[in-house]
């Protein structure tokens, strides 16, 4: 094949039909060099200056010589099994100084509360080891290690080893701050964060991560469902542009309600009575959930229910006769019930006809009945917490600084002894407000957008679709579908959009309503067959509920995948132009329309993309929820298609393992030589959508990574995208600009003389940013609500070279071209569908654990102890269109 950039024939495409492809080309591949992240080449100077404070409080440390000694903390108990040091962590940290109250004589140390100790010792002076082999005054090195035995307060033994792990010099901060790579200052910011952590501990705070949740009824809010909302503190030292600081953030978490299993099922499901409840329900929502017996007042965590109701659920019990030492007694078969009723003499009131929990292991379950027991602290849920988290800029500035200067962290006896101090006020940072992009909409029309937000009144769509044959569909009985279809069809003529009347409007009968959703689905299909002369061109499902619909996965995958058909569900509550208008956005880019484009865009004088075939990828990777193993993850890569427009998406998505972050099918060669990867499908989608031109430069955006993920992400997945281009025969790799953008931190920003947030297009590239890569903040949206969080892009690698002005106007821009919607959304497009492809194909395997038809998605990959289904493809009618929209 020819070198990328140049003008093909048709027998040397880079996408010939599928019989011709050489998947054998001989291309000589040579081992790609590691890279390393770049730096900064320099600060962005356009757009508005702006005062800002941010939520960053300067740390000053006047001992920078001193050192810290971590050790390895194991916890097993009597029988040498490991224990989840979790569980008894906090009871080590108190019980170390009073058994080797001889060692730590003048000693300071802090403990994570799970696998970390640290310890620090004076500069130049010899330290002890925490614990030894010989007497508690035995002084020892540091390689020592030691085992000692000691009992808790419920008279159980746990051996605790404490040995040395490895020595971390505090100097490496302000190596860090000076611009030198180093490789121990994580290690360096892990022991201040520890320190922190512990402190919290002592003041019998829950930790869950960096996050502390202090037992105070002032924090907490009913959020429903039996779930409790937790207002708490984020805390990390961070290395920034302005020297070391410390972030502090209003943090959010959920616990359950402590109270009976049975009292939080009911409110759980919003019912009033146990005949109510479902159980299917229910098994999700306790496993994992941690619960307290009260006759014994042990803990348990259930990891699901049992098949049968508590007084037809039998087990083995022995007893013996009583006839001597070496009797062995005999075994009954008995009911969970029958056993607390009439063995334990424990009164069940409810629990004879429901399930028992299961408490024990996968294939050694332990039964007990549900009404006995109450639940601990659990993970995070998600409800309606946001929405009674949210905090105003003022607020928010006062919680924050209130609680530096109330918790007064730098008082801690550590951080004191290494002449640590923490300023108490936000920093002050100067920030820039980029100009908003101009947008292009029907009739030529220039469209100017007012701090991030427009709207389409009097004006028409750029690039109207036409809606011929097509129906409507309602499994809702509250929906006049009459007069919603009417509605829509006036909104679209007001658009620019032809909508004929529909061809049929198909009423859900009453008797399916209790079926299966898998049911529901197939009984809608056959009225459309029987009362369409052919496939539609689209179809409008109106949904019972507007979130979380159980229709939603099936009639997506029906439509999608089984037969191509565009569709869009919608649950209206209130029909009116708006909501209508939005609506006609999302079916108008599925149907291959285009809503506005931005003027540079149209006019094709985008800065370093338009002279070069340029593609943009957005790539997310989707998990199961929290303590959910067995759920595959989804990774979902988005790529720009019709060169040089940079509004137009294609997205492909793959099934991986469980909890993986890393991207695994960007490159996916087959056992006969084919690849069936990501990067190919969207490689030969834009050679074919550009006028047969390749992508000599790519534009990469990575959501979902860590800071310690970033080497994997430039070493891993781009050379996978690499391969990719290399199996298609070309020998030119195209370059390369990778940029990780993230949303999950805890850095905002506040206009230092206004209560507002900070406007639209709000950039910061200096002070509270990395002292020597190249990141910076950008606030591309409008924050109508609560606190703005800005997105944090992190620069890898540059290939392409733009300048920082030229990169963050682009950034700006691609924030303005997510055609769902007429506002800015707060991170770039390709990375918010990118998450909506994810999300949406998740769907199609939300519902198939329960189904009982979908027999034709069977195919496993093995990976590791999990197997991994397959990911349904899209028919091939539909695999072209902005379906995610």
């Amino acid at each position: 094949m020819e070198k990328a950039g140049r003008e093909m024939d048709n027998s040397a495409s880079l996408a010939p039909p599928a019989s011709t492809i050489l998947h054998d080309a001989n291309v000589e591949r040579v081992d790609l060099p590691k890279r390393s992240i770049i730096t900064r080449p320099g600060f962005g100077t356009s757009g508005q200056r702006i005062s800002l404070l941010a939520n960053h409080f300067r740390v000053s440390v006047r001992n920078p010589d001193e050192y810290f000694y971590q050790y390895s903390v194991s916890i097993s108990s009597e029988n040498n099994s490991v224990v989840d040091n979790k569980v008894i962590g906090r009871k080590v940290t108190d019980k170390l100084y009073q058994t080797y109250s001889s060692e730590l004589s003048g000693k300071k140390f802090a403990y994570d509360g799970r696998k970390i100790c640290i310890q620090w010792v004076p500069y130049r002076t010899e330290h002890l080891s925490l614990c030894s082999s010989g007497s508690p005054s035995h002084s020892g090195s540091p390689n020592d290690s030691s085992k000692r035995s000691k009992r808790s307060l419920q008279s159980k033994t746990f051996k605790v080893e404490i040995s040395y792990a490895a020595k971390i010099p505090l100097k490496t901060i302000s190596l860090a701050l000076q611009g030198a790579e180093t490789e121990k200052v994580q290690d360096a910011l892990r022991v201040l964060d520890i320190i922190l952590r512990q402190q919290a501990a002592k003041r019998g705070c829950l930790l869950v991560r960096q996050s502390f949740f202090h037992d105070d009824s002032r924090m907490f809010t009913d959020v429903g469902g039996g779930v409790t909302g937790v207002r708490g503190f984020h805390s990390s030292f961070r290395p920034t542009h302005g020297g070391l600081s410390l972030n502090i953030d209003v943090s959010t978490t959920m616990i359950l309600k402590p109270g009976p299993v049975l009292d939080f099922l009911l409110a759980n499901q919003n019912v009033k009575e146990t005949r109510y409840i479902d159980w299917v329900k229910a098994k999700k929502m306790l496993k994992n959930l941690r619960v307290k017996a009260i006759h014994s007042n042990m803990e348990f965590k259930i990891i699901g229910l049992s098949e049968k109701p508590c007084n037809q659920q039998f087990f083995s019990l022995k007893v013996k006769s009583g006839s001597g030492a070496k009797d062995e007694g005999e075994t009954l078969e008995i009911t969970v019930y029958d056993y607390f009723v009439k063995h334990r003499n424990i009164e069940l009131k409810y629990s004879a006809y429901m399930p028992c929990l299961d408490v024990g292991k996968p294939k050694r379950p332990n039964y007990l009945p549900l009404e006995r027991y109450t639940k601990a602290l659990s993970g995070t849920q998600r409800a309606s917490l946001v929405e009674k988290s949210r905090q105003k800029p003022p607020e928010r500035i006062r919680v924050v600084t209130d609680a530096v200067s109330n918790y007064r962290y730098d008082e801690d006896p550590l951080l004191v002894a290494c002449g640590i101090s923490i300023e108490k006020q936000l920093t002050q940072i100067d920030g820039r407000v980029l100009d908003t992009p101009k947008l292009k909409v029907g009739n030529g029309e220039d469209c100017i957008p007012r701090n991030g937000r427009w709207n389409f009144n009097n004006k028409k769509l750029l690039n109207p679709s036409r809606i011929d044959r097509w129906a409507l569909v309602n499994f809702s009985g509250r929906c006049d579908t009459s007069h919603l279809s009417r509605e829509l069809i006036n909104c679209g003529r007001n658009k620019g959009i032809h909508i004929e009347r529909p061809y049929t409007i198909i009423e859900e009968d009453h008797q399916c309503r209790r079926a299966s959703p898998v049911i529901r689905v197939e009984k809608m299909f056959e009225q459309i067959t029987a009362k369409l002369p052919g496939p539609p061109d689209f179809l409008l499902c109106v949904l019972p509920e507007r979130k979380n619909s159980d229709i939603y996965g099936p009639w997506k995958k029906k439509c999608l995948s089984n037969l191509g058909i565009v569709t869009q569900c919608i649950s209206p509550s209130k029909i009116n132009d708006q909501y209508l208008t939005n609506v006609l956005l999302k079916i108008n880019s599925k149907l291959g329309g285009t809503n506005s484009l931005l003027a540079i865009e149209h006019s094709r004088r985008i800065p370093l993309i338009t002279d070069k075939p340029t593609m943009i990828l957005g790539m997310d990777v989707s998990h199961g929820s929290p303590g959910r193993s067995d759920i595959p993850s989804i990774a979902a890569v988005v790529g720009s298609r019709s060169w040089p427009l940079i509004s137009r998406y294609r997205a492909a998505v793959r099934t991986q393992s469980p909890k993986v972050e890393m991207i695994e099918s960007l490159f996916k060669p087959l056992a006969n030589g084919e690849d069936d990867g990501i990067m190919r499908e969207l490689l030969v989608d834009f050679y074919q959508t550009s006028n047969g031109r390749k992508p000599t430069q790519i534009i990469v955006f990575r959501d979902g990574v860590s800071e310690s993920q970033f080497a994997q992400v430039m070493n891993i997945e781009l050379d996978q995208m690499i391969k990719a281009y290399q199996h298609l025969g070309e020998t030119d790799i195209p370059k390369f600009t990778l940029i990780v953008a993230q949303k999950n931190h805890h850095t905002k920003l506040f206009q230092a003389s206004a209560a507002e947030n900070v406007p639209s297009g709000t950039v910061v590239d200096t002070k509270i940013i990395h002292p020597r890569n190249y990141d910076f903040y950008m606030c591309s949206h409008a924050g109508m609500i609560g606190t703005s969080r800005p997105a944090h892009y992190h620069v890898l690698l540059d290939d392409i070279g733009f300048s920082p002005d030229d990169l963050q106007n682009l950034i700006h821009s691609l924030s303005y071209v997510y055609q769902r919607s007429t506002t800015a959304v707060s991170i770039v497009a390709p990375v918010c569908y990118a998450h909506l492809a994810a999300q949406q194909m998740g769907q199609f395997l939300k519902f198939e654990d329960s189904s009982e038809t979908s027999s034709d998605q069977k195919s496993m990959t093995a990976a590791g102890n999990v197997p991994v289904p397959q990911m349904p493809r899209l028919h091939k009618d539909v695999a072209g269109s902005m379906f995610f929209c």
